[in-house]
């Protein structure tokens, strides 16, 4: 069994979900922590990674410029570590949201994979 490796990248961590064949289930995983977050994001399971890359970056980015406090609460049901967050740059809105898309991801990826190998 292999064990758990942080992703460096988005692309990074789409190609490895994709080679585990978890991929689906981490749209799965989105698609039910931003529901439950009232910001439903109703990805397809068959979107390509590119676009389900821009879904997720858009749909932060108006959640940060138009609903903080939605976006509070939807890095809390994530997950997302607070330290992780405060540590990223806010002064260009475009870049933070690209990286908190990413930490997001990263979490639910985390989410999926321990799920598939402990199950």
């Amino acid at each position: 069994m292999s064990s758990f490796i942080a992703p460096i990248s988005t692309d990074n961590l789409l190609s490895e979900a994709e080679k585990e064949n978890l991929y689906q289930k981490l749209i799965e995983q989105l698609n039910k922590d931003f529901n439950f977050a009232n910001e439903p994001i109703d990805l397809s399971l068959n979107i390509l990674p590119e676009e389900l890359k821009a879904q997720l970056h858009e749909k932060i980015y108006r959640l940060i410029q138009y609903k903080f406090a939605e976006y509070l609460s939807l890095l809390y049901i994530v997950d997302v570590p607070e330290d992780q967050v405060k540590q990223l740059d806010g002064s260009d809105i475009m870049e933070l949201s690209q990286q908190v898309a990413f930490l997001i991801l990263k979490r639910e990826w985390m989410k999926v994979w321990f799920r598939s190998k402990y199950k």
